[in-house]
């Protein structure tokens, strides 16, 4: 048996014995658990990653639980505090997703905000990540809140903050925001306002209607006038907050669409999928059985907090899934076609280091600049802010291949209601020329190269999982440039690249300017590599990706 260390035994003690917990907690916790169940709940607290807090739902401080959220809260609204005075006044807006507890953690951050002195604007139905994103603007709000763990598992949940600007805080602001969290030791005793008096003294305020309208304003203006919309279209929101924006958007410019009924309504549940992760195969199968059924020309879902999107096609060999990376490139190859007379020397598309370089081809070769930024939208909403800022560059799509978009500036996050709506509308334009969006790929795989991709992750949790990680990535540096053949250079992001924060990434760039990236997550207990392929043809780059993928999986798992 695995001795606890006193730490974790305290905190686990105070959890389950302190009266200040509620009996809900503390029953769950004395209910026979073991210890390694117990070290998994208190080893740690759940700290910032690339997408704020995410974890596992129950009691503990490496769970997501009310008290977590009371810390977190607590913790930002002091940092707020300090920081802009009596300006904070200008309030925080807070939104959550479909996901179980997202509505009762969100109602318990705007309290804790009233409390501290500062007023929420809070959602009073589930609402996407972009639009939290656009309301912290539109309100011209202190920071924003949103209450999701996007598309993991129904296991989970999360909590994401917004700086002024509606982007995901960003160090060292996030670095100052969790010494402030960590400065937080009585959990139990965090005030928090009585709900009744905090709504009538107006520290908490519903989010007012018109800004909900002002977002599928924003949206619509990234649309383009093509003429008929004959595209045949199901949709899958994923029991997710997109149901209500992304069919307004398409209903409004006269889109086709079935739902798939199943997965139409929220529930943080998911009962229909294994997980509501639109990268995934499974979580579409549904869907691409309703558009073969009906002859549909394209499927599309979205995750719960509608800020990722995943597509399959209908060609003439059947149904065929689409990667991130290869809608991404679409949407730079359709935008930057459709906005040709608007383009000037500042145009730039923004992508992360681990995105294909398809995109990034497309773009350059078309007169565009390109910038790369770290994994993680909000790199690419902090080059936004710098232009708004600066004026040195003008913002035309930013993407990176875990199915995130943005075209527009309504938002400083990805947005799947934008993207969705240029993916019907490419669909569209695309089939009044006799093409699938298949047959578009060919023709830019044609012009452009054969680019594959592909993202393996390997999960490893707890404290021997970290470990293991740690030791992967020691191991990976040591070998350096002799783990594979014909490497060129390795970037090792540790150290600080092409001007970009220090990050625990290492990229193998290969002489033929394909690439392997590793890097562990921010978010979950995972390990993630990144594989770029460019051949001269599909069988050819097959072949070198499943070579290197061997050396990577002989090292993790051997």
């Amino acid at each position: 048996m695995k001795q606890l260390s006193k730490n974790i035994l305290d905190n686990y003690n105070l959890w389950r014995t302190n009266e200040l917990f509620d009996k809900e907690t503390r029953d769950e916790l004395n209910a026979n658990l073991s210890d390694s169940e117990i070290e998994d709940r208190f080893w740690r607290d759940l700290e910032f990653g690339t997408g704020g807090l995410r974890g596992v739902m129950g009691a503990g401080t490496n769970r997501m639980n009310k008290y977590i959220i009371r810390k977190a809260t607590r913790g930002l609204a002091n940092y707020l505090l300090d920081k802009y005075g009596k300006d904070v006044s200008r309030g925080v807006a807070i939104a959550y997703d479909s996901r179980n507890n997202s509505d009762s953690f969100a109602k318990e951050a705007a309290l804790v905000m009233a409390e501290a002195g500062i007023p929420a604007y809070l959602y009073d139905e589930i609402m996407p990540t972009p639009v939290l994103s656009f309301t912290v603007r539109e309100l011209n709000c202190v920071g924003g809140i949103v209450v999701t763990a996007s598309h993991n598992p129904k296991e989970y949940n999360g909590y994401k903050v917004y700086d002024d600007m509606g982007c995901q805080v960003l160090s060292p602001d996030a670095d100052t925001i969790i010494s402030y969290v960590n400065a937080i030791t009585d959990i139990p005793a965090i005030p928090v306002a009585d709900e009744a008096k905090a709504r009538e003294n107006g520290m908490v305020k519903r989010v007012p209607k018109e800004v909900f309208d002002s977002f599928i304003a924003n949206v619509k203006k990234q649309a383009h006038d093509i003429g008929e919309k004959s595209a045949k279209i199901v949709y899958t929101p994923l029991h997710g907050t997109g149901n209500v924006p992304v069919r307004r958007v398409l209903s409004e410019l006269g889109y086709d669409v079935t739902i798939v009924k199943e997965q139409e309504m929220r529930d943080g549940n998911f009962p229909t999928v294994v997980s509501p992760n639109p990268e995934n195969a499974e979580a579409l199968s549904m869907g691409v059985k309703l558009c073969e059924k009906i002859g549909a020309d394209i499927i599309f879902g979205t995750d719960p907090d509608c800020d990722r999107v995943g597509i399959a096609v209908n060609t003439k060999n059947g149904m065929k899934l689409f990667t991130g990376n290869q809608v991404g490139a679409l949407l730079v190859d359709y935008v930057i076609k459709m906005n040709k007379e608007k383009l000037t020397d500042k145009s730039t598309v923004i992508k992360t280091i681990v995105t294909s370089e398809l995109g990034s081809t497309i773009a350059k070769m078309n007169g565009c600049k390109v910038i790369e930024t770290l994994t993680g939208f909000k790199f690419i909403g902090e080059q936004m802010n710098i232009f708004d800022a600066t004026g040195c560059g003008d913002f035309v799509i930013g993407y990176e291949e875990s199915y995130g978009y943005l075209v527009g500036t309504h938002a400083r996050d990805k947005d799947a209601v934008v993207a969705s709506m240029l993916i019907c509308e490419m669909a569209s334009y695309y089939k009044n020329q006799g093409k699938t969006l298949d047959d578009v790929m060919e023709e830019i795989y044609a012009k452009y190269g054969y680019f594959l991709d592909k993202l393996d992750s390997y999960t490893l949790k707890g404290i021997d999982g970290v470990e293991r990680i740690k030791a992967i990535m020691k191991e990976m540096r040591a070998k350096g440039a002799s783990l594979f053949e014909g490497i060129d250079k390795v970037n090792d992001y540790t150290l600080g690249i092409d001007s970009l924060p220090k990050a625990d990434v290492l990229k193998f760039i290969f002489k033929d300017s394909s690439w392997i990236a590793i890097r562990p997550s921010g978010t979950e207990p995972k390990i993630k590599v990144y594989y770029s392929v460019r051949g001269n043809n599909k069988d050819e780059a097959k072949a070198v990706l499943e070579a290197r993928r061997t050396i990577i999986n002989n090292l993790i798992e051997g």
